[in-house]
Parts: C-alpha cells; sequence; structure tokens
C-alpha cells in the first residue's frame, strides 16, 4: 500500500483538462471546401471504405465515416482535410452530414429534463455486435487520465439504475432483441446515445444482412457520436453538451 501511494505521488496530477487540446496527430472533425473540389474528380470518393462521401455538391457523411483519412490522402486540391476539432457529435442525423459550413451546434436536453437528471448521469452501454473499439474507448472514460465521474458520468451495470442507454456496434440480428429489452427496462425519463460509426449506420457492416444498420430507427436516438471509434475527449464533449454544460456553438 505504501509503495502505491508513492508511485502515485511521483505520478503526480494525470487527469487532462477539459476542453483539451487534442496531439498533433489526432485526427477529428473534418473541413471540406466545395469551392476547391475538381471538376470530374472522384479520387477521394473512391477510396472512401463506406461510401461516406458525394460529390456534386462536396458532402461527408460522419455517421458513416471512419475517420480513417484515406479522402483527404486522395483529395489533389485539398478540398477535404482533417482538424484537431474533436467535437463531433450532433442531435440530429442530419446534422452529421457536412459541407463547408459551420459545425452544427448541440441543442441541450429541454431543462425540465435536465433538472430531473441534476449534476449525475448513469448510463447503460450495450455492445451490439460491436469488435471493441468503441467499448474500449467507453472503459477509457473511467481512467484516471479522461476521468468522466468527474462531470457526473458513470456506466452502471442494470438498465434499471440508469438514466439512459449508450449504444455501441451495428446491432446484430441477435443482439436487436437484448437492446430493446434493455431500453425498456431503463426507467423514464431517459436518453438514448449511439456511439461510434457502426451504431449510427453500421459502420462497414452498413447493409449486411445480420445487422440493423445500427440502432433501429424507431428507437428515439437523442444524440450521435460519431467516430471509429471516437476519442474519450469526443464522448465527453458531446455528453456535456446534452446536459447543457458546454454552451452550444
Amino acid at each position: 500500500m505504501t509503495y502505491v501511494l508513492l508511485e502515485r505521488l511521483r505520478q503526480g496530477h494525470r487527469t487532462l483538462p477539459f476542453p483539451p487540446t487534442m496531439a498533433e496527430r489526432f485526427r477529428g472533425r473534418p473541413e471540406l471546401d466545395p469551392s476547391r473540389c475538381p471538376e470530374g474528380c472522384a479520387s477521394c470518393r473512391e477510396a472512401c471504405p463506406t461510401g461516406a462521401l458525394t460529390l456534386r455538391p462536396l458532402r461527408l457523411d460522419l455517421g458513416a465515416c471512419l475517420v480513417c483519412g484515406c479522402c483527404g490522402a486522395r483529395c489533389p486540391a485539398g478540398a477535404l482535410r482533417f482538424t484537431r476539432d474533436h467535437r463531433l457529435a450532433a442531435r440530429s442525423r442530419e446534422d452529421l452530414v457536412i459541407g463547408g459550413g459551420p459545425r452544427p451546434a448541440v441543442p441541450a436536453l429541454e431543462p425540465g429534463l435536465r433538472r430531473l437528471l441534476g449534476r449525475s448521469l448513469k448510463l447503460r452501454q450495450v455492445s451490439a455486435g460491436g469488435c471493441g473499439g468503441c467499448e474500449a474507448e467507453l472503459n477509457a472514460l473511467a481512467n484516471v487520465e479522461f476521468d468522466a465521474a468527474r462531470f457526473g458520468i458513470r456506466f452502471v451495470a442494470s438498465p434499471r439504475h440508469a438514466d439512459g442507454v449508450v449504444v455501441t456496434g451495428p446491432v446484430t440480428a441477435n443482439m436487436e432483441l437484448a437492446l430493446r429489452e434493455t431500453w425498456a427496462a431503463t426507467p423514464g425519463p431517459k436518453i438514448l446515445v449511439a456511439v461510434g460509426a457502426c451504431a449510427i449506420s453500421g459502420g462497414l457492416f452498413a447493409g449486411a444482412g445480420a445487422t440493423c444498420d445500427g440502432v433501429p430507427r424507431d428507437l428515439p436516438t437523442m444524440l450521435y457520436i460519431p467516430g471509429c471509434p471516437p476519442h474519450p475527449m469526443t464522448v465527453i464533449d458531446g455528453l456535456m453538451r446534452l446536459l447543457g454544460r458546454l454552451p452550444p456553438d
């Protein structure tokens, strides 16, 4: 025990500040300039593994984007580049389709629901056929670097103790019933959050007969957090904006 205490003293304060300063190699929110898109060039679209890019006009669906960077590397005119902006979340599926305009705001929940949630947010996570990437990033929220608990965000073992459900994975046919039952077991009022490209659109598995292409559309998703997988700070940022603890812009 003494060794553990001494080691913690040696390591010092390790929790990252928020808002964060992302590393140089971090690949975050894409920035598009349709005016620089060459006529007849389709190199970026051909490089996209999920078909997230469309041309004329140039649009990128963040809900299907893997943030792999292949499109930016193939664009000869620099019409598409990835910034270090970790703010990727959106309240609606439509807002994830971006062009050359500003980043859409993330409106907070209605005041009545925010008052009921208070300063605490307890979530039940459902891995609905995920590869483990998004799940690993959600697990990282509890470590000393990110420490989501300082904002009152915690994961719980039972949906009956939760304020909402976080879904990862493309929602396979074998997991759809489990997801629906978890959602039904969560007491209201409650929130539903889709984390990662698979949960939003099916990701690489979109169109596969064994999946639902993400969270079923009849379930009321209130927040979309794109990425493959999204960075823990992206998840924290989205949840904080949903709770009205950060300005919407």
